[in-house]
């Protein structure tokens, strides 16, 4: 079970304490930053090197490899996230240069993702602001007032096979080689110079080892790794009693450290998923680079009053499905029923 969050309203006293704590945390390492990346990329190469080899052996070893692979291109992509912040160097050239290279590996064009990703931190746990960067959620009265045919498509968009598989996927396959019909100069050049890169690359592959490899060995990775981060995603803002609010009553606190989860996971997971299960703290401060979150958060009891999920726990998010703002929480499909029944 979930350990019940301490709700931190408005006037609490974090608001008097939490930016000159974070701060302290703010100035990243560039030996840890360069032996991340290190123990990241290095591995990341080797592993396709092996799959690779491994074609040749038998297609269940090659599978069986995609799964630390896909694990290892998770701890690419908060690489590239925390460059996206400006957070992994002190210079932004190199937190550029750095996080276009890491996101080209995740097939995610740097400075559109970068940009959507910041509304996402600026309006998080905001009714008023949903519809980019986030998972969409709909209150219990839209869906109430919904067409048949938008309920319909609602419940496959929040099917956990489309959210966490085919949706996923897709996103990184095909949403990010488009260019946005509103997106800024530079977030369509940014689309435009990940599909050239990504068209050359393809062009090698083919006269070297040939398409049809880099397929069995990227569609398994990709589907892996996307559909894990998807689920980071999920869970760190789609738990019952998260922090969501309308924008003349949303805060920006109460949205960190209750629309944020910390989500314990095992060693090994937080190792690979660059410790975003300290989410809280990350979206309190983008600037704290990951490997200093755990430090953050272990040093600071402030930082620990917050919903804690385990893996067990987690997977009831799963079940969550609309907003209740009465109720203020997130609620299934199946108690949505129960209202409609009692109305």
């Amino acid at each position: 079970m979930s350990q019940p969050s301490s709700h931190i309203d408005s006037n609490s006293s974090i608001h008097e304490q939490w930016r000159a704590l974070v701060a302290r945390y703010h100035q990243p390492s560039r030996w840890r930053s360069s032996w991340q990346l290190a123990n990241t990329l290095i591995p990341y190469a080797i592993a396709l090197v092996l799959m690779y080899w491994s074609l040749s052996v038998s297609y269940w070893l090659t599978l069986a490899l995609a799964v630390p692979t896909a694990g290892l291109l998770v701890r690419i992509f908060i690489i590239s996230h925390d460059c996206g912040h400006g957070a992994f160097f002190k210079s932004r050239r190199a937190n550029d240069i750095v996080g276009g290279i890491t996101s080209f590996l995740c097939l995610t064009p740097y400075h559109y993702w970068k940009h959507e990703h910041a509304v996402h931190h600026a309006s998080a746990g905001n009714l008023d602001e949903r519809g980019r960067g986030d998972i969409w959620t709909m209150t219990v009265k839209e869906y109430t007032e919904s067409s048949t045919i938008k309920k319909i498509l609602y419940r496959i968009y929040r099917n956990p096979l489309v959210l966490f598989g085919v949706g996923a996927f897709s996103v990184f396959m095909l949403e990010y080689r488009i260019p946005p019909r509103k997106g800024t100069a530079r977030d369509i050049k940014s689309v435009w110079r990940t599909n050239i890169v990504l068209a050359a690359v393809l062009v090698l592959a083919y006269f070297t080892i040939g398409l049809k490899a880099v397929a069995l060995i990227q569609v398994p990775v990709f589907l892996l790794a996307a559909g894990a981060g998807a689920w980071l995603f999920y869970v760190q803002h789609q738990f019952e009693d998260v922090y969501w609010a309308r924008d003349k009553e949303w805060d920006y606190v109460a949205a960190c450290m209750q629309g944020s989860s910390y989500y314990k996971l095992p060693r090994v997971l937080q190792w690979f998923t660059g410790n975003i299960g300290f989410h809280h703290i990350h979206h309190l401060s983008a600037k704290i680079p990951n490997y200093f979150l755990e430090k953050c958060h272990k040093e600071n009891p402030l930082m620990q009053q917050v919903h804690q999920l385990s893996i067990w726990s987690s997977l009831a998010c799963m079940q969550y499905r609309l907003w209740d703002e009465e109720r203020k929480q997130l609620i299934t499909f199946a108690q949505f029923r129960e209202l409609q029944r009692a109305a």
